[in-house]
């Protein structure tokens, strides 16, 4: 299993509950993309084959907001990398004991850890400990944070703790995140969704937003 990088720095979030509508818009731009992200309404819906089908072709963040006690937390990752994940996505307020067992439970996947969310209602009380859990992140040697787009000076403020570790931004697009200031703040790759998968011209809305992160990576 290695670990993703982000070369391209466009992660989709690939949120289509239609199974063929999901599989089209994979097949066509999934090898434009570093990952594809498949969060729990997918699951739910197409069930968990889909991980192992697209895991096959491109790689795969189970976007899962593990937050559990620790054997709970090892079973659900342990399980999505069995399923074929070469990723997900915790949280880290569960404590150091927590996170510490999906990072030992990854089998050499990359653990993402949410340290701020990006809609309104994170700043109530999700924001008050989000500089804690990076820190946390950084000491526990996770694969990267998650840090949001729609505010993008909290990236610049997690990038000066979290030093060269990955930053991965939700909340451009439909959040009304940009894709320029979340790079220029320090942001290493975006998650994008509904922009992407419900265009009417899903491979030029990625090569819109390549252009976008490629423009802002060479201005910061």
């Amino acid at each position: 299993m290695h670990r993703i990088e982000f070369e391209r720095g466009l992660i989709l979030a690939m949120d289509e509950t239609d199974y063929r509508k999901a599989i089209e818009i994979v097949n066509s731009v999934g090898k434009y993309v570093d990952a594809i992200k498949l969060s729990w309404p997918v699951i739910l819906s197409i069930g968990p084959q889909i991980i192992t089908e697209i895991s096959n072709h491109f790689r795969v963040i189970c976007d899962f907001k593990v937050a559990d006690v620790p054997h709970t937390n090892s079973m659900i990752v342990s399980k999505a990398v069995l399923l074929g994940a070469s990723g997900v996505i915790v949280h880290g307020f569960g404590g150091r004991d927590a996170l510490e067992a999906c990072i030992s439970s990854s089998h050499g996947a990359s653990i993402f850890v949410v340290a701020e969310l990006s809609n309104p209602g994170a700043q109530e009380i999700n924001a008050k400990f989000a500089e804690e859990i990076a820190r946390m992140a950084v000491e526990l040697k996770a694969d990267g944070i998650i840090a949001p787009a729609t505010r993008p000076e909290r990236i610049a403020a997690f990038r000066k703790i979290v030093g060269s570790m990955p930053i991965i931004a939700p909340g451009v697009g439909a959040q009304g995140g940009s894709a320029r200031e979340a790079i220029l703040n320090g942001a290493d790759a975006l998650i994008v969704g509904r922009s992407i998968y419900a265009s009417k011209a899903p491979i030029e809305a990625v090569n819109n937003f390549l252009s976008e992160i490629a423009y802002a990576r060479k201005r910061s």
